[in-house]
């Protein structure tokens, strides 16, 4: 399945600070709040939703196509994402601009201070899918961006008639009832984690069931994710329960519900029942909460499907990962 992963595209820069913040910050002075932080480490990681997702597709064999504007200090990252087997001819590099950046002080309460530039990210609307009339994709991820796109991208899609799948997320307090509704009726299906999905209810009334009762492809589905509780995916012929695998240790959660979704996207590339596809995002979710960063799992596809067996039985389905 050709699929099309659109979505932020950054760096993120995590720095770590040995004492508290709130020993620092005196309520009495808040109007005129100044303070500097000295931190001990920062480490710059690859990052962005669109490429994290693309990185763990890559790892089980897949080809995912990148949609994205980028800044010019892209070309190390492009390579990077190319030598895993992710097609980056559709990141756009803009003139002048970084590529967006994450900036995050983490105290000793794991209390966090952080910053969000988006740079090239603000450029998303000005890549249309109509651009990929003559190379159309089977599938389009719509996943956080610059606000405007993701509506853009909803909106072409469906005059393109390209199944999409929406991944609202952390913008969904950037939108309107009537805009956040739009884009979830018109999508084949819905990433949400638990917070989230209390958040759609409350803007357009919808539950979960609501959403998966007004499709009609068969191949539609809504995916809750709800931490250590596992995944509920809900489809046209009832609801699949999936549970974490344990990870091994825990260094890191950045990153895991993009690895999760490139897990089960892959199983639905390959028309996997949903259960599959959801213990597949979960096996890769616990991969990706192993190491630090986003990108920073490695596996080859026979010993994702090794470890997948210890903890779930696919009848020998995945055997198909290896062709």
């Amino acid at each position: 399945m050709n699929i099309l992963l659109t979505g932020s595209v950054a760096f993120d820069y995590l720095m770590t600070f040995p004492g508290y913040f709130r020993e620092h910050i005196l309520p009495e002075r808040l109007e005129s709040i100044s303070l500097s932080f000295l931190v001990d480490s920062m480490v710059r990681l690859r990052g962005g939703i669109a490429p994290n997702i693309a990185y763990t597709m890559a790892q089980l064999g897949q080809h995912p196509r990148l949609w994205a504007t980028v800044g010019e200090d892209f070309s190390e990252y492009r390579q990077w994402l190319e030598s895993k087997g992710v097609d980056t001819s559709g990141a756009r590099s803009i003139p002048g601009e970084f590529t967006a950046s994450f900036f995050v002080n983490t105290d000793r309460d794991n209390c966090q201070i952080a910053s969000f530039y988006p740079g090239a990210m603000a450029h998303a609307a000005e890549l249309s899918l109509h651009e990929l009339e003559n190379d159309r994709p089977d599938l389009v991820m719509i996943s956080p961006n610059d606000p405007q796109a993701m509506g853009q991208y909803c909106i072409e899609c469906l005059e393109m008639g390209i199944p999409y799948i929406y991944d609202p997320s952390q913008q969904i307090v950037r939108m309107t009832g009537a805009e956040l509704e739009e884009g979830i009726l018109g999508a084949l299906a819905l990433f949400v984690n638990d917070y989230e999905s209390a958040l759609v209810k409350k803007m357009t009334g919808l539950t979960a069931e609501d959403i998966i009762n007004r499709k009609q492809d068969k191949r539609a589905f809504v995916a809750v994710t709800r931490g250590e509780r596992g995944t509920t995916i809900y489809t046209k012929t009832g609801i699949v329960k999936i549970p974490i695998v344990p990870p091994m240790a825990i260094l890191d959660p950045t990153g895991v519900g993009d690895a999760f979704r490139g897990g089960f996207l892959t199983g639905y590339a390959h028309d996997l029942e949903f259960e599959l596809c959801g213990q597949m995002g979960s096996l890769a979710a616990s991969y990706c909460l192993e190491q630090r960063g986003p990108q920073a799992h490695s596996y080859t596809v026979s010993e994702f499907i090794t470890r997948y067996r210890q903890h779930f039985d696919d009848h020998g389905q995945l055997d198909q990962l290896l062709d």
